[in-house]
């Protein structure tokens, strides 16, 4: 029988206090469970608020722009589309460009609630901002270096 491998307690400290992964995850959690709050009213998460926000545009976007824009596969983008469209909130449609592509658009149902959406997300947006210690900008500018 060999003997298992045994990680020092004060390496799981370590990689507790400073790993940037975890602590980003951990953000994007609470920032995630503080959205989803403030958009219940409206019957949306964050996420789709973040995917509805995107196909707010002059012209229907193909999907790979807007997967790219929300930093998620095709497949993933097509299973976070399926609750909208069931709610009649965004269509789907052929690219008549290119039949194998698809154009996603809000409907005029999808826009009202976009619409009721946007005062909730500016004020906790705006209260979120104040109590970052660091400033936002640096953070989001920071944010996007790893991105």
């Amino acid at each position: 029988m060999s003997n298992p491998i045994e990680i020092p307690f004060s390496t799981t400290l370590l990689v507790r206090d400073t790993c940037l992964c975890l602590h980003v995850q951990r953000a994007a959690r609470a920032l995630a469970r503080l959205f989803d709050d403030a958009l219940r009213p409206v019957g949306l998460t964050n996420g789709q608020f973040s995917l509805m926000m995107s196909l707010n545009r002059p012209e229907p976007p193909p999907m790979g722009p807007v997967a790219n824009l929300l930093a998620m596969d095709q497949t993933t983008l097509t299973a976070a589309l399926k609750p909208l469209q069931r709610r009649g909130w965004v269509n789907v449609t052929q690219n008549p460009k290119d039949k194998r592509g698809r154009l996603l658009s809000l409907t005029p149902e999808g826009k009202a609630v976009l619409a009721a959406a946007l005062p909730i997300w500016e004020r906790t947006h705006a209260v979120l901002e104040e109590t970052l210690p660091g400033g936002s900008e640096r953070l989001r500018s920071e944010l996007q270096a790893l991105a």
